[in-house]
């Protein structure tokens, strides 16, 4: 299920639109229903709630004045390091000069 500061990507019959992150979900008075609020990622920015059945939260295609919405969790592509994080860098002799060493000279 998407959550609160998950980064989300809405899709509007079938097409891509807008990344938004969740601000908010806070339940409803009607059981599985929340009130989700975003904060869509465009220029300007801006922040919208929509009651949505914890199932929508969770990508299952809705509609809205009867058009198709389709809410999808947004898994960064960025990796953790390894536990050690220097079984990857390159050996460098120290410099001892006190200049700085640029990476791409390495």
């Amino acid at each position: 299920m998407a959550d609160i500061n998950d980064i989300v990507l809405i899709h509007f019959e079938n097409d891509p639109i807008s990344f938004a992150r969740i601000e908010n979900i806070e339940p409803d008075i009607k059981k599985n229903w929340y009130h989700t609020t975003f904060l869509f990622l465009q220029n300007p920015p801006h922040i919208t709630t929509w009651i949505l059945k914890d199932e929508y939260i969770n990508g299952v295609e809705f509609t809205m004045s009867g058009k198709k919405v389709r809410i999808e969790k947004v898994e960064s592509p960025y990796k953790k390091k390894e536990k050690n994080p220097q079984k990857n860098v390159k050996k460098t002799q120290k410099d001892k000069s006190g200049k700085v060493l640029f990476l791409n000279n390495i």
